[in-house]
């Protein structure tokens, strides 16, 4: 394990779903320079070993989190792009049955919750008024 990848896992475990630029913000401010691409070989290595998830919702740029082996699923406002963990729907792992698995094994369903998040809601109502 070198520096820079103990220093991302470090910034991802201290973060919130954050995306590529996030971490190697918090890298250079760990370890000093270190190349963006050195960044991007790292997560895709840290992902491959199962250190790090990677997300990536439509329409915004890829994240990692460093919640990883328990299927859980995210949350996402359509307003700012916030992302919150949110636990399985119902039962084990995959959470989600499908219709026909065309013969796969499926061993994990990857979810995502689209809606606003209380912030965004609370500035939505400030707007509109009484």
């Amino acid at each position: 394990m070198t520096a820079a990848r103990l220093a991302i896992l470090q910034t991802v475990r201290s973060g919130d779903h954050l995306d590529v630029e996030t971490i190697h913000r918090g890298v250079c401010d760990r370890v000093g320079q270190v190349s963006l691409q050195a960044v991007y070989d790292s997560l895709n290595a840290l992902q491959r070993g199962g250190l790090l998830r990677r997300i990536e919702p439509a329409g915004s740029p890829t994240r990692y989190e460093a919640r990883v082996g328990d299927n859980h699923h995210h949350l996402v406002c359509r307003e700012c792009g916030r992302v919150t963990d949110v636990d399985c729907a119902v039962g084990h792992a995959p959470c989600l049955e499908p219709v026909s698995n065309a013969g796969f094994l499926v061993d994990e369903a990857d979810v995502i919750y689209w809606g606003i998040c209380p912030g965004c809601r609370s500035v939505t109502a400030e707007v509109a008024g009484p």
